[in-house]
């Protein structure tokens, strides 16, 4: 199989990587957008961090006493850090709908360097500028401005990414991740921001641990049944 059919990157780039990111992350740092700047209260568009609260403590020195601001609210039980739970009640979609579970875990195995189980004020910070980025991206996919990315974004955010998806993955892909069930014999529904981040980034991950495999990048592999379980397993 050679470069240019699908599964391969577009435009000569690099295999299966998208272009100027970091880990899971959107190409180029993300379409504008400020560190640190809250989304629009009541915007009903995107998804991030719930609105905070006041009244907490004060910043460490040196920290960003708006970013402080955000993290002690999600801080409910002022233990210093993030649980998964703090984190799933803190961010929401723009319909004002929780965070996919499994999109939370995500970001929290990402995030949670040390691998304590929880996310410091050190490593919110990442977080938050994640969480920003991925914003921007989603509100430049969303062309229709419907609030969800349909099959025709979710093509064009994935082939700028770098992944060359055949029309045949790209629908499992969009149903997978649809919030809802798809009416038989209709079109997949859409795919809110939480469920639109995991998409991407699974797809990511699922593609760096192919190009590990495939060597001699010929876009073919050959394994065994212990090193597809171990594929797979490590995924998190």
């Amino acid at each position: 199989m050679s470069y240019g059919g699908y599964g391969a990157p577009p435009g000569g780039g690099g295999y299966g990587a998208p272009p100027g990111g970091g880990y899971g992350a959107p190409p180029g740092g993300g379409y504008g957008g400020g560190y640190g700047a809250p989304p629009p209260a009541n915007s009903g568009y995107g998804g991030g961090f719930a609105p905070p609260g006041g009244g907490h403590r004060g910043p460490p020195p040196g920290a960003d006493p708006q970013l402080w601001n955000w993290f002690t609210s999600v801080d409910t039980d002022r233990s210093g850090s993030i649980t998964a739970p703090e984190l799933e009640r803190a961010l929401i979609n723009g319909d004002w709908t929780p965070f996919d579970l499994d999109t939370v875990k995500l970001l929290m195995s990402m995030f949670d360097v040390d691998r304590s189980g929880t996310i410091t004020f050190n490593e919110f910070a990442g977080l938050w500028k994640y969480i920003k980025d991925w914003q921007n991206v989603f509100r430049h996919f969303d062309r229709d401005r419907s609030g969800s990315i349909d099959g025709p974004e979710l093509r064009d955010a994935l082939a700028q990414f770098g992944y060359n998806l055949s029309p045949q993955l790209l629908d499992l892909v969009q149903r997978k991740y649809a919030n809802q069930t798809a009416v038989h014999g209709g079109p997949p529904p859409g795919i809110s921001f939480d469920r639109f981040v995991r998409a991407c980034v699974v797809v990511k991950q699922l593609t760096e641990a192919f190009q590990k495999i495939d060597t001699d990048r010929d876009g073919w592999i050959q394994i065994n049944y212990d090193q597809f379980m171990q594929t797979v397993l490590t995924l998190p």
